[in-house]
């Protein structure tokens, strides 16, 4: 395994100092090279304030992360001919368009490429027009996205989208193969082809018992409240599907995930998804452009505003030493998917390493950057 062990327990280390310092209260993570592991590590609280341990097989609700899973679906989507990058919603979704024509104006311009870049031109808000607790219905979120308006022109703008764009993905996905509902598609489209046995989008009841809450440790000025987030602690139940943010899961079923996208849509032997679509989906998409939303972010701390760095669906780490996820030393190339505070996959290509980290207690997303760009630079220092 070219990793320098001394190297690897100082990441160890930085992450049992994190949660001493009550950064945050526990941590599973993996790291790999080759799809061999060498180092997976539960550390900490799943629930700090009852003294409840960290354990191997906790269950996350993974936030953003979630995004990972539709991309996941969508990829497949492409890879079998049924969504193209052109294809607008639509096309797929006619409702989307509204009936009112002041709402109408740039929503029939917005295709697959545009949600997956984030440069669709949707209000960039945690709320896909309509309140928490609607959230987990997604023919009711479909329907509130009629009155949203574009705010800018596809393909103009990178800003990030929490909810909108991967909403009207996961429900063209259900669309076009013909699903009742999305986390079925999800189901047997991907992680039972995964083996991702603990997977789902909202919560089984019998998985319940090792699920760990939400507790958020933000700024009050910051983009997101606390109770943004911890009011998904009564939405992430049960059927409720969320393409956005309502996936839980294991660090070992997210490990299962980034394998597949390590190996280039192969699993088992069978191509599950396009090669040639993972290929493209992982290059920057957006140029040049800033992520808007980030640039926000990153202004507050008198950092300099990151570069969008959109492949499809997933960031990339691309080149610069503006603060991000990947920190400056991962390949141009690697790339993953992040949620609010808390969780992280990458996959750096050149080197053939991957990372995975899940964690209780959601940081301020800026004190997130710091920690992943921290912890990131240790582990691309690892590498031999």
């Amino acid at each position: 395994m070219a990793f320098d062990l001394k190297q690897l327990q100082r990441v160890e280390d930085q992450i049992q100092h994190d949660i001493d310092s009550e950064l945050c209260d526990g941590v599973n993570v993996i790291i790999a090279q080759g799809g061999e592991i060498a180092l997976q590590g539960t550390y900490g609280f799943a629930e700090r304030a009852i003294g409840r341990e960290s354990k191997r097989d906790d269950i996350y609700r993974i936030l953003s992360l979630s995004k990972g899973f539709t991309n996941g679906l969508v990829y497949r989507a492409l890879s079998e001919g049924k969504l193209a990058l052109s294809t607008r919603v639509i096309d797929v979704i006619p409702e989307f368009l509204g009936t009112d024509p002041f709402h109408m104006l740039r929503k029939d311009q917005i295709n697959v490429w545009h949600l997956l870049t984030h440069t669709a031109g949707m209000p960039s808000t945690p709320n896909p027009g309509l309140g928490p607790d609607r959230f987990g219905v997604l023919a009711d979120v479909i329907e509130a996205l009629s009155t949203v308006d574009a705010v800018f022109d596809a393909g103009t703008k990178v800003n990030y989208s929490p909810s909108i764009n991967h909403a009207l993905l996961g429900e063209m996905v259900r669309r076009v193969y013909g699903y009742d509902h999305f986390r079925d598609a999800a189901r047997e489209l991907l992680f039972d082809p995964l083996g991702m046995n603990e997977t789902a989008f909202g919560l089984p009841a019998e998985r319940a018992d090792r699920v760990v809450p939400l507790k958020v440790y933000v700024h009050p000025e910051g983009f997101l409240s606390a109770d943004d987030i911890e009011i998904l602690n009564d939405v992430i139940i049960g059927d409720n599907e969320m393409p956005w943010v309502g996936a839980t899961t294991t660090i070992d079923d997210v490990f299962k995930y980034v394998e597949l996208l390590r190996k280039k849509g192969e699993h088992d032997g069978e191509q599950l998804i396009g090669r040639q679509v993972i290929e493209e989906a992982t290059r920057i998409q957006t140029g040049d452009m800033i992520n808007e939303l980030y640039a926000g972010v990153n202004a507050g701390r008198g950092w300099l505003p990151p570069k969008g760095n959109f492949g499809l669906g997933v960031v990339m780490s691309g080149v610069g030493h503006a603060p991000n996820f990947f920190g400056p030393f991962t390949s141009p190339d690697a790339f993953g998917n992040n949620g609010a505070g808390s969780t992280l996959y990458w996959v750096d290509p050149t080197n053939d390493v991957s990372f995975v980290f899940l964690s209780s207690g959601v940081l301020d997303e800026a004190d997130n950057v710091e920690r992943f760009q921290r912890l990131s630079t240790m582990v691309s220092a690892a590498i031999k």
